[in-house]
């Protein structure tokens, strides 16, 4: 099998329109959709990751870094633990390295498909807001400039097309791909696994919905089945 890119594909929003924009530049039986499992908090993700490549014609496989479970912590690993973000401090739902692992081997598998890129949908946002110190380009120039020597290709990318964008932004880019409504009914961002709106309290879901919020008031025509509870949320 060969492809022509990688994409790093949680099942959430912001990795769906990475897949997007690689089926836009390569088309759909050129991409690859790659997924972990790591005992992460919840399963659903897996499952969304699965159905959203399938609904797109992408070919589509599980990669397993159960492995992290056992040599760090976090709220996002298992599901015993509260999820909390206490002030001056990373929130416990950091899973330290992860977005370098899986950029590391996800690269390496893109390799052996003879692709030259990987996209992940990480953005800097997610460092500002909530801390995660592996959602920067700086961090993902770091990783690169590593696997280019790895791979002893000087060419090597990862793309990260989201990663100056806020939320509001995101929602404008799945507008314009024509993916938002069907994206929004599919995806899962809540850390409780809850899907759609979500739980409405944990960060992932409320700095998601808030920038859904803006994007629903300017964009009346767009349709999805919470669209009411978004738009009379309380700022």
């Amino acid at each position: 099998m060969k492809k022509k890119a990688v994409v790093v594909h949680s099942g959430g929003m912001d990795s769906s329109l990475c897949l997007a924009l690689a089926i836009k530049e390569f088309g759909a039986s050129e991409i690859l959709s790659v997924s972990f499992s790591y005992n992460q908090r919840h399963s659903i993700e897996l499952d969304r990751s699965l159905k959203i490549s399938a609904h797109y014609g992408v070919d589509h496989v599980e990669l397993d870094l159960s492995c992290l479970s056992k040599i760090t912590e976090s709220a996002l690993i298992g599901s015993d633990k509260k999820i909390e973000h206490k002030k001056g401090e990373a929130p416990n739902t950091l899973v330290v390295g992860r977005n370098g692992l899986m950029a590391r081997v996800a690269s390496i598998h893109a390799h052996s498909l003879g692709a030259k890129c990987i996209y992940m949908g990480v953005m800097e946002l997610e460092g500002s807001n909530s801390g995660y110190r592996d959602c920067s380009r700086e961090y993902m120039n770091l990783i690169q400039s590593a696997l280019r020597l790895d791979l002893a290709d000087s060419t090597f990318e990862i793309r990260t097309p989201l990663v100056s964008m806020n939320k509001k932004q995101t929602m404008e880019l799945g507008f314009e791909l024509g993916v938002i409504e069907y994206l929004l009914e599919t995806t899962v961002t809540c850390y409780e696994g809850i899907e759609k709106e979500g739980c409405l309290k944990c960060p992932a879901c409320k700095l998601r919905n808030q920038g859904l919020k803006i994007f629903a008031l300017e964009h009346p025509e767009v349709k999805f089945s919470y669209r009411e509870k978004i738009v009379n949320l309380i700022a």
